[in-house]
């Protein structure tokens, strides 16, 4: 099989290198084995028992494990306990990755092998198709995919499931057949016995023209990425979205732009629909003011020409003495400085014969004013948040700076009061908001 040295190539793996292979027993996996004993000296076999009471699975795990014996491999296996009543097919695939993870680091390897093929590409497409899916998703998996700490390797895809099991005949390799494959209760069972028989029978090589357009997907797919995170880094900081141009953003990037903000906020994103994408879509849109609720307890709220990202359950009242590095609940700080040139609102310099220490920083109190620095009188804190232009979620946790008296002594990065200092004036303190 001349085209599975074209997906090796890409990688350059030396043959003394380990790497770990999911190996079932079944046809598919094992033609895989048996390729790859060509090219390595260290193989990892891993095999994952489900455990779901089909007959033949711990014949399974007996059979992979004599040949691995033989062929003197290192046989790892792992048997399913339990599962709980929610997706079988999910819950499976997540402790199978883990499992080959744990390998992975265990044999300090960066390389795991699946047996996916043609027939396995084409059914995934065909099943998110019929399902319902995103542009993401559609392309089904590639040949070669880059985690975090390793690659996934799939060099199977340019064949089919005919062509392996020829394979195996022609060159007396052993292997197991799974029952269950033969059940029609699956949707994907079903897409395997009746629609690819078909698809196939209109043109034999049909699986190349999938995975070229998987592969023309992956690329689109890529380039869009690209461009999303261009626009994430320019628009997106602290759960505020900037509208700024919100005009000029084609559609679809627009989407990405949601979903991707969203995937930072959410761990699990089952609980998110195309829905919700749709309605923060129309939301920045919408007049200043306007709030949608999400699962989770998010708010998503348009504020002037930004989109906020709030967490309903987030503490809104605080009070701390202020001491030398004070991280604020905002995700700001306030520091004691010895040196500062700059005279804008992020400084502040008082003198503390005018004030009683401590100072303390908390949350806005209703009838909140300050003496503010240059006007001849006092202004509400509410007035000054709204002629500033502060954003409503904002203002919650918005730090106020008093003495121990309750004298508002700055509003750190909006305005200062009577009490700060110039340069030129007595001041033997210096607050920075960072």
């Amino acid at each position: 099989m001349v085209m599975i040295e074209n997906t090796l190539k890409k990688l350059q793996i030396d043959k003394n290198v380990p790497i770990v292979v999911a190996v079932s027993g079944g046809p598919d996996s094992m033609a895989l084995l048996s390729l790859l004993e060509k090219k390595f000296d260290n193989i990892i076999c891993a095999h994952v028992n489900h455990n779901t009471g089909r007959i033949g699975q711990n014949e399974e795990e007996e059979f992979v494990k004599e040949y691995c014996k033989n062929k003197g491999h290192i046989f790892e296996s792992m048997i399913i306990e339990k599962y709980d009543k929610s997706n079988f097919h999910n819950q499976a695939h997540h402790m199978r990755y883990k499992f080959f993870e744990m390998l992975l680091k265990k044999y300090n390897s960066s390389y795991l092998f699946t047996a996916h093929h043609g027939d396995d590409l084409m059914e995934t497409m065909l099943f998110r198709m019929m399902r319902g899916t995103t542009l993401k998703a559609l392309h089904g998996f590639s040949k070669i995919t880059k985690k975090k700490d390793y690659y996934i390797v799939r060099p199977l895809l340019e064949y089919t499931k005919a062509e392996l099991l020829n394979y195996n005949i022609k060159n007396n390799i052993p292997y197991c057949i799974d029952s269950s494959n033969e059940k029609e209760v699956y949707t994907r069972n079903r897409i395997r016995k009746n629609i690819l028989p078909f698809i196939k029978s209109e043109n034999k090589n049909v699986h190349l023209k999938f995975l070229a357009l998987s592969e023309e997907l992956e690329d689109v797919e890529n380039y869009i990425e690209k461009e999303v995170k261009k626009e994430i880094k320019v628009r997106y900081n602290h759960n505020i979205l900037s509208l700024k141009d919100w005009h000029t953003v084609d559609t679809l990037i627009k989407k990405r732009i949601i979903q991707t903000v969203l995937g930072m906020l959410y761990e699990n994103q089952n609980k998110l629909e195309s829905i919700h994408v749709n309605q923060i879509i129309d939301l920045t849109f919408k007049q200043s003011g306007v709030k949608i609720d999400l699962p989770g307890n998010y708010i998503v709220r348009k504020e002037y020409n930004t989109i906020i990202f709030e967490n309903n359950k987030t503490e809104a009242d605080y009070k701390i003495e202020l001491v030398s590095n004070t991280e604020l609940p905002n995700g700001h700080r306030i520091k004691f400085v010895t040196e500062e040139e700059s005279d804008s609102n992020y400084v502040c310099r008082l003198n503390k014969n005018d004030i009683v220490m401590p100072l303390i920083v908390r949350t806005k109190k209703k009838q909140d004013y300050m003496e503010v620095k240059g006007l001849n009188g006092s202004k509400k804190i509410k007035e000054i948040f709204i002629n500033s232009k502060i954003p409503v979620h904002e203002r919650k946790l918005y730090p106020i700076v008093t003495d121990s008296t309750g004298k508002i002594v700055w509003l750190p990065g909006v305005k200062k009061s009577k009490f700060d200092k110039t340069k030129e004036e007595k001041y033997d303190i210096i607050l920075r908001y960072y």
